[in-house]
Protein backbone atom coordinates (compact mmCIF):
# COMPACT_ATOMS: atom_id res chain seq x y z
CA UNK A 1 0.00 0.00 0.00
CA UNK A 2 1.29 3.46 -0.89
CA UNK A 3 1.93 5.87 2.00
CA UNK A 4 -0.85 8.50 2.32
CA UNK A 5 1.62 11.25 1.41
CA UNK A 6 2.52 9.59 -1.90
CA UNK A 7 -1.16 9.01 -2.72
CA UNK A 8 -1.91 12.70 -2.01
CA UNK A 9 0.94 13.92 -4.22
CA UNK A 10 -0.16 11.56 -6.99
CA UNK A 11 -3.73 12.87 -6.80
CA UNK A 12 -2.55 16.47 -6.88
CA UNK A 13 -0.41 15.71 -9.95
CA UNK A 14 -3.41 14.23 -11.73
CA UNK A 15 -5.50 17.29 -10.86
CA UNK A 16 -2.80 19.59 -12.20
CA UNK A 17 -2.67 17.64 -15.47
CA UNK A 18 -6.45 17.80 -15.81
CA UNK A 19 -6.34 21.56 -15.28
CA UNK A 20 -3.68 21.97 -17.97
CA UNK A 21 -5.66 19.88 -20.44
CA UNK A 22 -8.71 22.07 -19.96
CA UNK A 23 -6.93 25.28 -21.04
CA UNK A 24 -9.06 27.84 -22.87
CA UNK A 25 -7.54 30.81 -24.70
CA UNK A 26 -9.10 33.82 -26.42
CA UNK A 27 -7.75 37.15 -27.65
CA UNK A 28 -8.95 40.43 -26.21
CA UNK A 29 -6.61 42.87 -27.95
CA UNK A 30 -3.06 43.64 -29.08
CA UNK A 31 -0.44 46.36 -28.83
CA UNK A 32 2.77 46.03 -30.81
CA UNK A 33 4.29 42.64 -30.08
CA UNK A 34 2.01 42.06 -27.08
CA UNK A 35 -1.38 40.36 -27.03
CA UNK A 36 -4.05 40.50 -24.38
CA UNK A 37 -4.95 36.84 -23.96
CA UNK A 38 -7.78 35.57 -21.79
CA UNK A 39 -6.48 32.27 -20.39
CA UNK A 40 -9.04 30.20 -18.51
CA UNK A 41 -11.04 33.38 -17.88
CA UNK A 42 -8.07 35.48 -16.68
CA UNK A 43 -6.70 38.40 -18.71
CA UNK A 44 -2.94 38.18 -19.35
CA UNK A 45 -0.65 40.60 -21.22
CA UNK A 46 1.76 38.36 -23.14
CA UNK A 47 4.74 39.31 -25.29
CA UNK A 48 5.67 37.37 -28.43
CA UNK A 49 7.98 34.53 -27.42
CA UNK A 50 6.82 34.56 -23.80
CA UNK A 51 4.89 31.85 -21.99
CA UNK A 52 2.20 32.66 -19.43
CA UNK A 53 0.13 30.02 -17.61
CA UNK A 54 1.43 27.38 -20.03
CA UNK A 55 0.45 29.39 -23.14
CA UNK A 56 3.24 30.57 -25.47
CA UNK A 57 2.56 33.50 -27.82
CA UNK A 58 4.08 32.74 -31.22
CA UNK A 59 2.94 35.79 -33.20
CA UNK A 60 0.35 38.56 -33.12
CA UNK A 61 -1.19 41.15 -35.42
CA UNK A 62 -4.20 43.44 -35.07
CA UNK A 63 -6.83 40.76 -35.65
CA UNK A 64 -5.40 37.45 -34.50
CA UNK A 65 -2.65 35.70 -32.61
CA UNK A 66 -0.96 32.31 -32.86
CA UNK A 67 -0.53 30.55 -29.51
CA UNK A 68 1.00 27.24 -28.52
CA UNK A 69 0.26 24.87 -25.66
CA UNK A 70 2.27 21.63 -25.32
CA UNK A 71 3.37 21.78 -28.96
CA UNK A 72 -0.15 22.41 -30.29
CA UNK A 73 -0.54 25.66 -32.21
CA UNK A 74 -3.80 27.42 -32.92
CA UNK A 75 -4.91 30.84 -34.18
CA UNK A 76 -7.25 32.85 -31.95
CA UNK A 77 -9.25 35.71 -33.45
CA UNK A 78 -9.74 39.10 -31.81
CA UNK A 79 -13.01 38.90 -29.85
CA UNK A 80 -13.76 35.44 -31.22
CA UNK A 81 -14.75 32.26 -29.43
CA UNK A 82 -11.96 30.78 -27.29
CA UNK A 83 -9.72 28.00 -28.50
CA UNK A 84 -9.66 24.91 -26.33
CA UNK A 85 -6.25 23.27 -26.28
CA UNK A 86 -6.37 19.67 -25.20
CA UNK A 87 -9.73 19.87 -23.46
CA UNK A 88 -13.43 19.56 -24.11
CA UNK A 89 -15.33 22.29 -25.95
CA UNK A 90 -15.80 25.40 -23.85
CA UNK A 91 -19.25 25.86 -22.39
CA UNK A 92 -18.93 29.63 -22.18
CA UNK A 93 -18.43 29.53 -18.42
CA UNK A 94 -15.95 32.43 -18.32
CA UNK A 95 -16.56 35.45 -16.11
CA UNK A 96 -14.60 38.26 -17.77
CA UNK A 97 -14.63 40.03 -21.14
CA UNK A 98 -11.82 42.41 -22.12
CA UNK A 99 -12.24 44.61 -25.21
CA UNK A 100 -9.69 47.00 -26.71
CA UNK A 101 -10.84 50.36 -28.09
CA UNK A 102 -10.86 50.63 -31.86
CA UNK A 103 -11.37 53.47 -34.31
CA UNK A 104 -12.77 56.59 -32.69
CA UNK A 105 -12.49 55.07 -29.23
CA UNK A 106 -15.40 52.69 -29.83
CA UNK A 107 -15.28 49.14 -28.50
CA UNK A 108 -15.75 46.58 -31.26
CA UNK A 109 -15.73 42.84 -30.80
CA UNK A 110 -16.85 39.64 -32.49
CA UNK A 111 -19.26 37.29 -30.74
CA UNK A 112 -22.10 34.85 -31.18
CA UNK A 113 -25.88 35.25 -31.12
CA UNK A 114 -27.64 31.90 -30.84
CA UNK A 115 -24.40 30.30 -32.02
CA UNK A 116 -24.05 32.52 -35.11
CA UNK A 117 -21.09 34.89 -35.54
CA UNK A 118 -21.83 38.63 -35.48
CA UNK A 119 -19.86 41.86 -35.05
CA UNK A 120 -20.71 44.02 -32.02
CA UNK A 121 -20.05 47.57 -30.93
CA UNK A 122 -20.61 48.43 -27.27
CA UNK A 123 -23.45 50.97 -27.00
CA UNK A 124 -24.41 52.04 -23.48
CA UNK A 125 -27.12 54.26 -24.97
CA UNK A 126 -29.05 51.32 -26.40
CA UNK A 127 -31.69 49.80 -24.13
CA UNK A 128 -31.30 46.34 -25.67
CA UNK A 129 -29.11 44.58 -28.18
CA UNK A 130 -30.18 46.00 -31.54
CA UNK A 131 -29.74 44.54 -35.00
CA UNK A 132 -31.15 45.02 -38.46
CA UNK A 133 -33.72 42.77 -40.10
CA UNK A 134 -31.08 41.84 -42.68
CA UNK A 135 -28.70 40.68 -39.96
CA UNK A 136 -31.50 38.84 -38.14
CA UNK A 137 -32.37 37.03 -41.38
CA UNK A 138 -28.72 36.14 -41.93
CA UNK A 139 -28.38 34.43 -38.55
CA UNK A 140 -31.79 32.74 -38.77
CA UNK A 141 -33.50 34.72 -36.01
CA UNK A 142 -37.30 34.30 -36.02
CA UNK A 143 -38.17 37.91 -35.18
CA UNK A 144 -41.42 38.29 -37.14
CA UNK A 145 -43.30 36.58 -34.35
CA UNK A 146 -41.77 38.91 -31.79
CA UNK A 147 -43.66 41.62 -29.94
CA UNK A 148 -44.16 44.75 -32.07
CA UNK A 149 -42.74 47.97 -30.67
CA UNK A 150 -41.81 51.41 -31.95
CA UNK A 151 -38.29 52.82 -31.99
CA UNK A 152 -37.00 56.29 -32.65
CA UNK A 153 -34.23 56.46 -35.26
CA UNK A 154 -32.50 59.18 -37.28
CA UNK A 155 -35.17 58.59 -39.94
CA UNK A 156 -38.07 58.91 -37.51
CA UNK A 157 -40.25 56.36 -35.74
CA UNK A 158 -40.06 52.82 -37.13
CA UNK A 159 -41.88 49.58 -36.35
CA UNK A 160 -39.56 47.11 -34.65
CA UNK A 161 -39.80 43.63 -33.18
CA UNK A 162 -38.78 42.73 -29.62
CA UNK A 163 -37.35 39.25 -29.17
CA UNK A 164 -35.41 37.22 -26.62
CA UNK A 165 -32.08 35.81 -27.75
CA UNK A 166 -31.40 32.31 -26.45
CA UNK A 167 -27.71 33.04 -25.95
CA UNK A 168 -25.15 35.77 -26.49
CA UNK A 169 -21.47 34.94 -26.25
CA UNK A 170 -18.27 36.94 -26.38
CA UNK A 171 -15.02 35.06 -25.95
CA UNK A 172 -15.49 32.52 -23.17
CA UNK A 173 -18.45 34.33 -21.58
CA UNK A 174 -22.03 33.38 -22.41
CA UNK A 175 -25.34 34.71 -21.09
CA UNK A 176 -28.85 33.54 -21.82
CA UNK A 177 -32.31 35.00 -22.56
CA UNK A 178 -31.15 38.46 -23.61
CA UNK A 179 -33.67 41.03 -24.86
CA UNK A 180 -33.07 42.38 -28.37
CA UNK A 181 -34.73 44.72 -30.85
CA UNK A 182 -34.82 43.98 -34.57
CA UNK A 183 -35.07 47.15 -36.68
CA UNK A 184 -36.10 47.56 -40.34
CA UNK A 185 -33.43 50.22 -40.82
CA UNK A 186 -29.91 49.25 -41.95
CA UNK A 187 -27.35 48.78 -39.22
CA UNK A 188 -23.76 48.01 -40.24
CA UNK A 189 -23.05 46.34 -36.90
CA UNK A 190 -24.98 44.88 -33.96
CA UNK A 191 -25.38 47.27 -31.03
CA UNK A 192 -24.37 45.61 -27.76
CA UNK A 193 -26.87 47.37 -25.51
CA UNK A 194 -27.81 47.35 -21.85
CA UNK A 195 -29.86 44.15 -21.89
CA UNK A 196 -26.44 42.48 -22.15
CA UNK A 197 -24.22 45.06 -20.44
CA UNK A 198 -26.33 45.28 -17.27
CA UNK A 199 -25.29 41.72 -16.44
CA UNK A 200 -21.71 42.92 -15.98
CA UNK A 201 -19.71 45.29 -13.85
CA UNK A 202 -18.07 47.60 -16.39
CA UNK A 203 -14.63 49.13 -15.91
CA UNK A 204 -12.63 51.20 -18.38
CA UNK A 205 -8.88 51.76 -18.07
CA UNK A 206 -7.39 53.78 -20.92
CA UNK A 207 -8.14 51.73 -24.08
CA UNK A 208 -9.36 48.60 -22.27
CA UNK A 209 -12.97 47.91 -21.33
CA UNK A 210 -13.42 45.09 -18.83
CA UNK A 211 -16.77 43.44 -18.19
CA UNK A 212 -16.97 41.27 -15.06
CA UNK A 213 -20.02 39.00 -14.98
CA UNK A 214 -22.53 39.73 -12.23
CA UNK A 215 -24.85 36.75 -12.76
Amino acid sequence: MRPPFIVTVFALALAACASAMAQSVSMGGSLGNHALLVIDGKARNVAVGSTVDGVRLISVNGNDAVVEVKGQRVTVMLGGAPANLGGAASEGSGQKIVITAGTGGHFFTTGLINGQTVNFVVDTGATTIALSEAEADRIGLDYKHGRISYSSTANGIVVAHRVSLSSVRIGDVQVYNVAATVLPTPLPIVLLGNSFLERFQMRRENDLLTLDKRY
